[in-house]
């Protein structure tokens, strides 16, 4: 099923490599050179109703494109799945669930402009706070 607002399902020659439930290909608009998105063919929006056949699809090209990428671009890649539906969507946020990959180095675009101050967010876990998540992961 394919929703004919959604740029995700319209891709036309915009993929670059799929496989029979996901296809691949650059973002637009993009962090980094080599920054590529992954989505399954089917329109969804929540990451949890994909099936099991669209997760293995949709990770057999997020590997594939991460090992090209460490290879060719990069050190290291990330990779990141965002659901935020309290956001309107536009032109960097899209309602087709999808997963970023891009490759990483050693003091890159990314670590330079934002990812150096990140360090000043991090705080020590809580062992109330690790009991509290563990009681809301377990109930019935």
């Amino acid at each position: 099923m394919t929703d004919s607002n959604c740029p995700f399902c319209i891709l036309n020659d915009r993929v670059l490599k799929e496989n029979k439930q996901a296809r691949a290909f650059l973002s637009n608009p993009r962090k980094v050179p080599g920054h590529f998105l992954v989505v399954p063919k089917r329109h969804i929006e929540k990451p949890w109703e994909l099936t099991t056949e669209e997760l293995q699809d949709i990770f057999e090209l997020v590997f594939f494109i991460e090992q090209r990428l460490v290879d060719k671009l990069g050190q290291g890649a990330d990779i990141r799945q965002n659901y935020r539906p309290y956001l309107k969507q536009g032109r960097i946020k899209v309602d087709h669930v999808h997963f970023h990959v891009y490759p990483r180095y050693k003091d890159d675009y990314l670590e330079q402009v934002s990812e150096k101050y990140e360090t000043d967010l991090f705080t020590d876990l809580d062992p109330e706070e690790n009991d509290d998540f563990s009681r809301m992961l377990n109930d019935d």
